[in-house]
């Protein structure tokens, strides 16, 4: 039997425990007068409540409604809604410490234990004392109601354990109902004769000899199970009249503090103050387990309500577990599962629903053993059937050929071995592992063994990977190995895998670890790798490719290109076996076939995107109802804004996703429903980097840039809007504009009369007599009263430039676009929005050439100056009339013209026509960037970086390591992604071109390559660790420590390309540690005033840091001579000791041998310091305290550094990025 740990906590004592009966939530009453809050499933704390004096002893939640009540040693019962984190009431009564609290399972009732020998019931709702019950003359430690009947049982130290009546209790508080004179009589006269009779005591049960901390009752049997101080656990049994000792249990070395039944089998917990919790057999009353903590005496033991899970409360915290696997050995062929249910092979058809019993496995194991897993061989009908019992056994079933009739036993117990695995690898072959010799055997369907082997290193575990091949798990690896070669074919890094999961063909694998998903090919080829933050349970593949996966509280998928999301919430873990369609069949924890119902919606869109199957995803579209923020941000993240378009109904995001997309037509529409400024500026934006200046021109209108429309009519040579713009100017009263279009204009009058028309005179003159108009600057000069005389103009020969005007006046000023075609979902989504015709449409298009010039034929009507319709109208500034079409006479003439002849136009408009259909221009699909591959090749936060996933970069760091604050790690992050590529300046006005830089250049593949390593082991010890020493040897502390903690955040991003490196750089880790607290250390006692007993601490704990022997001498040196100085002679003489160990140079020996020699003469210390030297410690990285061995501490999932439990949750001082006592997997450093 085994204990699996679900969740520990660290923290004060815990003396009361309680699971909440639907949530993975458990309470935990503390010692230091703190009630915490956790949830087990996630490992987090929740809520703290804080609000008695003292210990708090009892706690419960309520079943069914939103409370808890907590008892304590103020003598409080307070009664808490965890909803709104407030304690509701108070209830005051009880004299002495509260021992234990409970609520009623049907009733609103509290019961509580105290030291003031009673117990008391209290209504919660009326929040009255309705009943004290008085008997017992010690301490009374616990009392709880029967689960079912109307009876409490109670534990005193009064060495009894006594069971009252509350039925009359409960009829008392019951709804009123009809009572006959003489009921209502008798019930008066007995209650005056004999005293109250609503609880009465039914037995009292004698036999401990010292008192007795625990009583509770079986959930079903009339059975009671007690714990007492006499070490001992002992078992009753009730009848309707009597009540007596069945058996004690004996085992325990010290007093026993719980005991309880288990729900489900005949067993019983205890633990006690001898640090164990112990497994008894109900039946035959021995131990079949013990489990120890080291230095932890247990007070509390808890069953969850409903789930096989236990807790117990220990000195530092408390632990969640349970006793064996809940998984199911299950093993799915075609459209059958074959699985054990209560030690019997049943076999289940996924179609039909049935399912058979077809043999019985109890003579496998112990019975509260469950069986590990089973292999089926379809060739011979036999299954496989291991279990963790004495270390691992099998067992090889032929299964009967008819099920029909009495279930069948196996005859044969020859076909048994040892074995931690044993799976069938061909028709007549199967193979056993033998985890403590690291053996492989391969043996027939007779046990016989035909060959033998050692596995390839150090192996967890074996699985099926088709005939002749094995799939062996490693701790840091999956190896595929061939066992007629007996040779590695393939490895993949995959940490810890514990389940592997085929797809029907063979051709691709899931590989399961705890926390993680690798999906490979058949030869081990990573295609993906998927990461969660809670225990991965089980997984199936849909027909279609996706990966379908459970965690303990989702239903999730994978896909092979790498993407994953949720399908479902889960309320209980299930094992999946099959999916079909919309109906996922699962075994749930009882191993009892169920069916889910699932949307399977979401991943098939997905697929069918990724491998583009456009019909498919257009399918799934108008037939189902995809929609959400989530996918939206999908569709723009894979680059189809045009399919994201056609969920979105919200004007300003439809508006960014037609500017994504390039879609101008709907950018138009939004932007005019919307009407924003900034809007019409970016829409302007966009249609200025595509050429098309009438979108341009009427975003710039709507924004009233003149400045902008100004310049645009002056490029595309526009200078009848030119002459509008000096007029709108000239309107507007702003000189400055209109002296701007005058000199686009090129109009010489105007500029010299705006320049008369502001002042500046002389500046008119000059202008005037540039350009030769001689009257005009007579005129001004004349006007100022000066003379020619008076005026020195400069002497140049040069001629002014002119403006430049368009060689030829286009008909359309935006730039010409090549013909493409709409891509598949613009044309389909076109296709539903537009009317439908009732036939081809045969109409001459005399504009083809035009339309061919832009995306799509429905660009007419945008609201452009210039084009036809109310738009135009509303939006053109000028109001400029239509243009005539070149050749059309406003008087009607020619005739019909049906003389003409029109052959030759129809020849080039059909060719025409058949050009365009033909050969379309389709815009080739971009490739495969050689950065993203780098985030799929690597696991290690470096290759992110480089890639340019800094998101997925800090995940991976968070997961590995705990860092919470990258700020410190910005610059690595830079330097990083900068180091990665190379730029190479091309020609003139053409964007810089980027090459990546590989670490592994000597490989072809780009699916391959990873990028360059700018940390590795010797780059960091050859510069960063040794300017760390130099400075510290210099006596620079600040610097120093500025230093190493600059190193010990490169490390985060060492790359190592061997486990020699790997070790050496994880123990750079430790040495960056060690100089950083012993020089916060050192600063600390530097700034300590007085020189007292404090720095004197500080200087003997900067001796215990693990320092190279240099540095050592300088920390010893020192703390000698400040040990000496303050008269602690004893201590300066271990000091002086120590130092000559480590042989220092001779001046500081002498120096040392003379401390020693005085300090020999008088061995005491005159102040009391707190510092032991022969128990081992290590320095709290807040308080600079030492936290000796056995001490309860907490460290940082990154530099290890140690912390005192009231700091966990806090943000590491040491290396200033992680929070300290954070659950993180470890740095990986190597691939």
């Amino acid at each position: 039997m085994q204990m699996l740990t679900k969740f520990e906590s660290k923290s004060n004592r815990v003396k009361g425990i309680s699971f909440h009966a639907k949530r993975p939530w458990i309470l935990a009453s503390l010692h230091n007068g703190c009630i915490q809050l956790w949830d087990y499933r996630m490992g987090t704390l929740l809520e703290r409540f804080d609000e008695h004096d003292g210990p708090v002893r009892g706690i419960a939640f309520h079943p069914t409604q939103p409370l808890f009540v907590s008892g304590g040693d103020d003598y409080k019962i307070k009664v808490w809604n965890y909803k709104t984190r407030r304690c509701l009431f108070t209830l005051n009564g009880h004299l002495d410490y509260v021992r234990t609290v409970f609520f009623h399972h049907e009733y609103p009732w509290i019961i509580s234990a105290s030291d003031d020998q009673t117990i008391r019931i209290w209504n919660w709702q009326s929040r009255n004392c309705i009943a004290i019950l008085t008997g017992h003359n010690h301490y009374v430690m616990c009392a709880q109601f029967h689960p079912k009947n109307d009876l409490v049982v109670s534990a005193s130290m009064d060495q009894t354990v006594r069971v009252w009546d509350i039925s009359g209790l409960r009829k008392k508080n019951q709804a009123p109902t009809p009572m006959s004179f003489e009921d209502s009589f008798n019930r008066q006269s007995q209650a005056d004769l004999f005293g109250s009779t609503d609880v009465m005591v039914k037995y009292v049960l004698e036999g401990h000899d010292h008192g007795v901390n625990w009583a509770s009752f079986h959930p079903t049997l009339p059975l009671i199970v007690s714990a007492g101080d006499d070490r001992q656990v002992k078992l009753w049994r009730m009848s309707e009249t009597k009540a007596w000792e069945v058996d004690s249990c004996r085992g325990h070395y010290n007093n026993v503090s719980s005991a309880i039944f288990h729900p489900r089998q005949e067993l019983i917990l205890s633990d006690g103050e001898d640090k164990s919790i112990r497994v008894w057999d109900m039946t035959k009353r021995t131990s079949l387990a013990t489990f120890r903590r080291d230095h932890d005496r247990f007070w509390v033991l808890t069953a969850h309500p409903e789930l096989n899970l236990f807790a117990a409360g220990h000195d530092s915290g408390l632990i969640v577990f349970k006793l064996e696997r809940e998984r199911p050995a299950y093993q799915v062929h075609q459209n059958q599962v074959y699985y054990i249910k209560d030690k019997v092979i049943h076999i289940h058809d996924l179609n039909s629903g049935a399912d058979q019993e077809a043999l019985s496995v109890r003579k496998l194991d112990s019975s509260y053993i469950v069986p590990r897993t089973l292999s089926y061989n379809p060739a011979e009908r036999a299954v496989l059937v291991t279990s963790p019992h004495e270390g691992g056994i099998y067992e090889l079933y032929h299964l009967p050929k008819t099920l029909s009739g009495t279930l069948k036993e196996p005859s044969d117990d020859s076909k048994r071995g040892e074995g931690q695995t044993a799976l069938f690898i061909a028709r007549n072959r199967f193979a056993v592992f033998d985890k403590a010799g690291q053996q492989v055997q391969i043996r027939d369907l007779s046990n016989n063994p035909t060959k033998s082997f050692k596995t390839p290193g150090q192996v967890n575990d074996i699985f099926y990977a088709g005939t002749g091949g094995l799939l062996m798990s490693t701790p840091t690896s999956v190896i595929l190995y061939d066992i007629q070669q007996r040779r590695v074919s393939a490895e993949l890094p995959a940490t810890s895998v514990k389940y592997v999961v085929w797809n029907a063909d063979m051709s691709m694998v899931a590989l399961l670890s705890k926390h993680s998903i690798t999906i490979a090919t058949k030869n081990l080829k990573q295609v993906c790798q998927v990461h969660e933050t809670i225990r991965i349970k089980s997984g199936t593949w849909d027909d279609s490719g996706v990966f379908i996966y459970c965690t303990l509280n989702h239903i999730k998928y994978a896909l092979p290109q790498g993407d994953s999301g949720i399908i479902r919430t889960l309320e209980q873990p299930v094992y999946l076996t099959r999916v079909k369609g919309k109906t996922l069949h699962v075994l749930d924890r009882e191993a009892t076939p169920r069916t889910i119902k699932i949307d399977p919606t979401e991943y098939r869109f997905k697929l069918a995107l990724v491998k583009r199957q456009y019909e498919e995803v257009l399918h799934i579209i108008r037939n189902s109802n995809l929609v959400g923020q989530s996918i939206i941000a999908y569709l723009q993240k894979k680059g189809y804004p045009e399919i994201a378009l056609h969920f979105v109904r919200d004007p300003r995001t439809r508006f960014e996703l037609a500017l994504e997309c390039g879609n101008l037509d709907i950018a138009v529409d939004t932007a005019k429903s919307i009407d924003q400024p900034d809007c019409w500026s970016k829409l302007g934006t966009e249609a200025l980097r595509q050429g098309n200046f009438k979108i341009v021109e009427m975003a710039y209108q709507r924004t009233k840039s003149y400045d902008r429309l100004s310049f645009m009519y002056l490029v595309t040579g526009n200078e009848n809007n030119l002459r509008q713009m000096l007029k709108i100017a000239e309107l507007r009263n702003d000189p400055i504009s209109s002296f701007q279009n005058a000199l686009y204009l090129g109009d010489i009058d105007e500029r010299v009369r705006l320049l008369e028309q502001v002042g500046q005179g002389p500046l008119a003159y000059l202008t005037a007599q540039s350009h030769g108009l001689s009257e005009k600057a007579d005129a001004i000069l004349a006007q100022a009263g000066k003379e020619v005389s008076d005026v020195q103009l400069p002497k140049s020969t040069c001629e002014l430039p002119a403006i430049p005007k368009p060689a030829v006046q286009l008909e359309d000023p935006s730039w010409p676009l090549l013909t493409v075609s709409k891509s598949f979902f613009e044309g389909a989504f076109a296709d539903e929005t537009s009317t439908a015709s009732a036939g081809p449409s045969f109409a001459y298009d005399e504009n083809l050439d035009e339309a061919a010039g832009d995306w799509g034929a429905d660009d007419d009507d945008l609201g452009i100056p210039g084009l036809s319709g109310k738009a135009a109208a509303e939006d053109d500034l000028f109001g400029t009339p239509e243009p005539a079409l070149d050749g059309e006479d406003e008087e009607e003439g020619g005739g019909w013209d049906v003389d003409d002849d029109i052959k030759a136009d129809l020849d080039a408009e059909i060719s025409q026509a058949a050009a365009q259909a033909t050969a379309e221009f389709v815009a080739p699909t971009a490739g495969t960037n050689e950065t993203a591959i780098w985030s799929q090749n690597s696991p290690l936060a470096a290759d992110h970086i480089a890639a340019g996933s800094f998101e997925s970069a800090m995940q991976i760091l968070n997961r590995q390591v705990g860092i919470v604050n990258f700020e410190p790690l910005k610059p690595h992050f830079l330097s990083i992604f900068q180091a990665s590529q190379i730029s190479v300046s091309p020609i003139a006005s053409n964007p810089t071109l980027f090459a990546p830089v590989r670490r592994n250049p000597e490989e072809s593949n780009i699916r391959s390559s990873l990028p360059v390593a700018v940390y590795t082991f010797e780059s960091l010890k050859d510069s960063q660790l040794q300017q760390g020493y130099r400075l510290f040897t210099s006596g620079k502390l600040v610097a120093a420590q500025a230093q190493f903690k600059q190193l010990l955040h490169s490390v985060l991003f060492a790359v190592a390309t061997n486990s020699d490196d790997a070790a050496a750089i994880d123990g750079m880790i430790d040495v960056c540690r060690e100089y950083i607290v012993g020089l916060t250390v050192e600063q600390e006692r530097r700034q300590t005033t007085g020189g007292g007993a404090r720095a004197l601490e500080l200087a003997a704990y900067f001796t215990h840091c693990q320092l190279d022997v240099r540095h050592a001498q300088l920390a010893l040196r020192q703390a000698t001579k400040q040990a000496f100085k303050l008269k602690n002679f004893n201590t300066a003489s271990n000091f002086a000791r120590r130092l000559l160990e480590l042989a220092p140079p001779k001046p500081v020996a002498d120096e040392a041998r003379q401390i020693q020699a005085v300090c020999e003469r008088n061995l005491r210390d005159e102040i009391e310091l707190n510092y032991d030297q022969y128990n081992p410690f290590v320095i709290c990285g807040i308080s600079l305290e030492p936290i000796y061995r056995g001490s309860p501490t907490t460290t940082c999932p990154y530099c290890r550094a140690s912390f005192k439990p009231e700091h966990q949750g806090k943000q590491c001082t040491i290396c200033e990025l992680a929070q300290i006592g954070a659950k993180a997997s470890g740095l990986r450093i190597m691939i």
